[in-house]
């Protein structure tokens, strides 16, 4: 039972980082999303969130798409089928450590 506690330690910290986790899962409920709806949605920083992005992107998790509407600068956020099915793993993950962590919790003497 103590191999619980080993894998949530070993949980994908690229995903499993709070503003990653925001928008891996937000970007994972839409086709695509600008980047001032996820600036909006998760609170970040200009700056921090494109640093997160980067790394989604770099990673394969996430495509960006730069363009312009009405004159203006638009940046689009997709996630890739490979993005898709790393959040859905992260999540089943974290779901299946909850219920043997509370599975050992049940277990322990009081």
């Amino acid at each position: 039972m103590v191999a619980v506690f080993e894998e949530l330690a070993g949980l994908d910290r690229l995903i499993h980082e709070p503003a990653r986790l925001s928008i891996m899962t937000a970007l994972s409920a839409v086709q695509s999303a600008d980047f001032t709806f996820l600036q909006q949605l998760t609170g970040l920083s200009v700056g921090n969130l494109s640093n997160h992005l980067a790394k989604l992107e770099q990673a394969g998790m996430v495509h960006i798409e730069k363009g312009f509407v009405n004159k203006r600068p638009n940046t689009m956020i997709s996630i890739t089928a490979g993005g898709k099915q790393s959040i859905e793993d992260h999540w089943q993950q974290l779901e299946a450590l909850r219920k043997d962590s509370q599975a050992w919790k049940k277990s322990q003497p009081e």
